[in-house]
C-alpha cells in the first residue's frame, strides 16, 4: 500500500508499505477514506518529539470502512463506515473504566520508553512516535485498529465522510477542553489558538452555553473562521498591547471565566519573551515556546480554570505563583475521545455542529508532502490538509 512516511526531521516521503493486517483477535482493519494533518504531527515532524524511526507511517486522524475484522470482534463488521479516536483504549482497564481513555494501561507495548519523562505511560496513539507505541498511523490506504468494538465508531446515516473525519481528534479534544471549563450560564471563555482544535474548543463552549466566547489568534483567516463558522468574538494579539489587559477591559475588570490553550509547544508571541523562548528551543535548551500558556494563565479570572490541551515538553519560565494566588484550576489531559464521539456525532447529525469547513485543503495522498508544507507554514489559508488515500 502506499503510505506518507517519516524519514528524518523535515523528510517526509510517500512510499509502498507492507499493507497491514489482523494481529490480535479484537482488531479490525481499516480501508481510510480521509485521514487529515494536525499541529502534533509537526512537534516530531520539526524535531522536538522524539522516537520517531525512519519509515514510520504517521497520522492519527481519520475515517475509513472496515475491510478485516478478527474473530474476537463481535459488534463491527466488514462494511461498516466507522470514526476512530485517535488514542488507542482497550475498555477494560481501570482508566478505561472511569473514561479516562488516553491514559489506558493497556495499549502502550512501549510503556518504559515513556515512564522517564511521564512517569506513567498514556495510551497507544496512532503514528505518533515509539514511545507513544510505534503503532503505524493513518496516512495510508489501510490501517489497523486494535480493539475494534472499542475504538471504531458507527457514522451516522446523513453524516458525510468529511464532517466524521474531524471527530477522530480535532472535536473531541476542543469539546473536552470546553467541557473541562465546567461552564455556566452567563460565562466567558477565552481560547488561546484558532487552529482546528482552538476552533472546535469555541464552537463547544457554545454548545455548552457559554454567554461569550473570544478566540485569540493572529491569522486573520483563522479569526474569519472563528466569527464567520462559530460566531466568536476575536482578538488579534499582534495589533493590542496587551491581551490580558483587553480581556479583563471586556469582561467588566475580572477577566474571563475560564481559558482553553489550544496551541501547543510552538507558539508564537510578541515581545523578549518570546525571543527568548525561540532562541532557547532553537538550541534544545527546553522543548517549548509557551508564551500561549502563560498568557492563558495571566488572563483568566481569579478562581477560574485554565483547560491545557496544546501538546508541551518541558516549559521553563511557567508562572507557577500565578496560579497559586488566583486560585486557578488547571485541567489538561490528551483526548479521551471515546467518551465524546457517540455524543459528537449526535450533534453532527443534528446539524447543530459544523465542522466540514476545517478542511480548507483536499488532495491525493500522493500530494501529502506538499500538504504538510502548506499547512505548516499556513500558506493559502490552511486550517487542515485533507488526504484521500484510496
Amino acid at each position: 500500500m502506499r503510505a506518507l512516511v517519516w524519514n528524518g526531521v523535515n523528510d517526509l516521503a510517500v512510499e509502498t508499505v507492507p499493507d497491514p493486517h489482523v494481529v490480535n483477535p479484537r482488531d479490525v482493519v481499516l480501508q481510510v477514506s480521509l485521514t487529515t494533518t494536525c499541529g502534533s504531527d509537526l512537534h516530531f515532524i520539526d524535531g522536538y518529539l522524539p522516537g520517531m524511526r525512519r519509515g514510520d507511517v504517521f497520522g492519527h486522524e481519520f475515517t475509513g470502512t472496515i475491510v478485516e475484522v478478527g474473530p474476537d470482534v463481535h459488534d463491527r463488521k466488514v462494511g461498516d463506515r466507522v470514526v476512530v479516536p485517535s488514542f488507542i483504549a482497550c475498555g477494560n482497564c481501570w482508566y478505561c473504566d472511569r473514561q479516562l481513555y488516553s491514559l489506558c494501561d493497556t495499549t502502550n507495548p512501549n510503556a518504559a520508553a515513556q515512564q522517564p519523562l511521564l512517569g506513567y505511560p498514556s495510551a497507544g496513539i496512532y503514528g505518533y512516535t515509539h514511545p507513544f507505541g510505534g503503532y503505524a498511523g493513518s496516512h495510508a490506504q489501510f490501517v489497523r485498529v486494535p480493539f475494534g468494538d472499542v475504538n471504531c465508531f458507527p457514522v451516522p446515516e446523513g453524516v458525510d465522510d468529511l464532517s466524521a473525519l474531524f471527530v477522530s481528534d480535532a472535536v473531541p479534544t476542543g469539546f473536552m477542553g470546553a467541557d473541562f471549563c465546567d461552564i455556566s450560564p452567563g460565562d466567558t471563555v477565552a481560547v488561546f489558538g484558532a487552529g482546528a482544535v482552538g476552533l472546535m474548543a469555541a464552537a463547544s463552549a457554545k454548545l455548552l452555553g457559554a454567554e461569550r466566547v473570544i478566540v485569540v489568534d493572529r491569522l486573520p483567516e483563522r479569526l474569519a473562521a472563528a466569527r464567520e463558522h462559530v460566531g466568536a468574538e476575536t482578538v488579534d494579539y499582534s495589533e493590542v498591547d496587551s491581551v490580558q489587559e483587553l480581556l479583563r477591559e471586556t469582561t467588566g475588570g475580572r477577566g474571563p471565566d475560564a481559558v482553553v490553550e489550544a496551541v501547543g509547544m510552538e507558539g508564537h508571541g510578541t515581545g523578549l519573551q518570546n525571543v527568548v523562548d525561540r532562541a532557547k528551543q532553537a538550541v534544545r535548551v527546553e522543548t517549548d515556546r509557551a508564551t500561549p500558556l502563560r498568557e492563558a494563565v495571566l488572563a483568566c479570572r481569579k478562581g477560574g480554570v485554565v483547560a491545557l490541551l496544546g501538546v508541551y515538553g518541558l516549559t521553563d519560565s511557567f508562572p507557577t505563583g500565578v496560579v497559586l494566588n488566583k486560585g486557578l484550576t488547571i485541567r489538561a489531559a490528551q483526548q479521551h475521545g471515546q467518551r465524546y464521539v457517540p455524543r459528537l456525532l449526535h450533534h453532527l447529525a443534528e446539524g447543530e455542529l459544523q465542522t466540514s469547513f476545517l478542511a480548507t485543503h483536499r488532495m491525493p495522498l500522493e500530494d501529502a508532502v506538499e500538504g504538510y508544507r502548506i499547512f505548516k507554514e499556513k500558506e493559502d489559508g490552511c486550517l487542515r490538509a485533507v488526504f484521500s488515500p484510496s
